[in-house]
This record gives C-alpha cells, sequence and structure tokens, in this order.
C-alpha cells in the first residue's frame, strides 16, 4: 500500500465526503464520526486488513463545498491538521449551483476560477505531504449528452490534467460509475443522482483503495 504506516490520512470535499461526520474534527474510532460514506469505509478496510499500520484518518468534508469554499477554510481545515496525505474531492456543487441556482450567478464557479483555485491549494500543500489524491467530481447519470454530465466531465478533465501536473493520484470515480451504470439505472445508487447509498459509497472507497494500491 502506498500510504506509509503511521501516516495522517485527511480528506477533504462536500457532502459526499462529510457525510455527518464529527464536528469539529471528524476522526476517531467512535460511531459515525467519519461520517456514513465513503471515508469510513476506507478507514475499516485499512484498519482491518492493515491493523499494524496505524494510520489516522480525519474527515474534513463539509457539505455544499465548492472549491471556493475550501480556499476559505484551507488553513485551518488541512494546513493546521499537517495531513502526511491528502484526498479532495471537490467540483460536484462547483457545478451544480449553475444548474439548481441559474439565477445567482455569484454562488457559481465557473471552469477557470476552479482549476486555479485548486492548483493554488495544492501549491500551498504539496511541500509538506508525502502523497496526494484527487478524485474526480462525477453526477450518476450515463447520459453523456446531459448537459449537467457534460459540464461534469469539463471539471472532471480539468481535475486530471491537474493531477498530472502535480503527480498526484488521481481517482476516477465518473468512469467506476459509468460501468455501474451499465447493468443499473441511476436510481440503484442515488434519487439526486449525486448523493449515493452505500452501494454508491463502496464505489467511491473502492476506487480509492485501488489507486493507493490496497
Amino acid at each position: 500500500m502506498k500510504i506509509e504506516n503511521g501516516s495522517k490520512l485527511l480528506f477533504i470535499g462536500d457532502s459526499i465526503t462529510d457525510c455527518g461526520r464529527a464536528r469539529p474534527v471528524g476522526e476517531g474510532l467512535h460511531w459515525n464520526n467519519l461520517g456514513n460514506g465513503y471515508v469510513s469505509i476506507v478507514q475499516a478496510q485499512i484498519l482491518t486488513k492493515y491493523p499494524e499500520s496505524r494510520i489516522r484518518v480525519i474527515n474534513m468534508g463539509v457539505g455544499g463545498d465548492t472549491v471556493r469554499h475550501l480556499k476559505a477554510r484551507w488553513q485551518t481545515d488541512v494546513l493546521d491538521l499537517k495531513p502526511d496525505w491528502l484526498s479532495i474531492m471537490i467540483g460536484i456543487n462547483d457545478v451544480w449551483r449553475q444548474f439548481d441556482n441559474p439565477l445567482i450567478p455569484e454562488c457559481h464557479v465557473y471552469l477557470d476560477e476552479y482549476k486555479s483555485t485548486l492548483d493554488e491549494l495544492i501549491n500551498l500543500t504539496k511541500p509538506n505531504l508525502k502523497g496526494l489524491v484527487l478524485i474526480s467530481p462525477f453526477i450518476i447519470e450515463d447520459n453523456k449528452e446531459d448537459a449537467m454530465r457534460k459540464k461534469i466531465d469539463e471539471y472532471r478533465f480539468a481535475m486530471k490534467e491537474i493531477a498530472q501536473k502535480h503527480g498526484a493520484i488521481f481517482v476516477d470515480v465518473q468512469e467506476e460509475f459509468d460501468n455501474f451504470l451499465k447493468h443499473y439505472h441511476s436510481y440503484a445508487l442515488a434519487l439526486d443522482r449525486i448523493h449515493p447509498n452505500l452501494t454508491g459509497h463502496m464505489i467511491i472507497a473502492n476506487a480509492f483503495l485501488k489507486a493507493i494500491e490496497f
């Protein structure tokens, strides 16, 4: 496994990461401290298979966040916590607000801002990291001509380019969901195409674990 023993692994993102995690810092082995989503699954898998690794998992997801929100809390929620490994999943709300709040442009995060902000945050953090993982934004929708799906793909491919630029691990969860949707309708994972059930979170967790060579 790529993550070294004794490492501090911090996840940051939006509601998909948050999933009801403890405040102010989501960590610990008590029930639901890490939320009830993919972060909790990742910790459980690492803890059961590699109990000797003593990897400390922290969840700093906040529901509704865009990359603009991450920038506002980056110092307290990432830099001050001094992670060894950092996982970032962001971009869904950056796109979604353009569709569910089309008349409120001040809450929209367009692609140029998304790319420049993500790049800035990585530059601030990378010198102190042993490893960086970028998890793609996604929509649980296999129609690639759907307007929001097309926009998500733009942000997803932008994140992939940023990952390549910084030598980060890129986890393409959109591709994983697309593979699942060859067999099931999106309702099998999420009623709103965004917030996945346990099966969806397992897909994200498995993709992350595969990427770190679990």
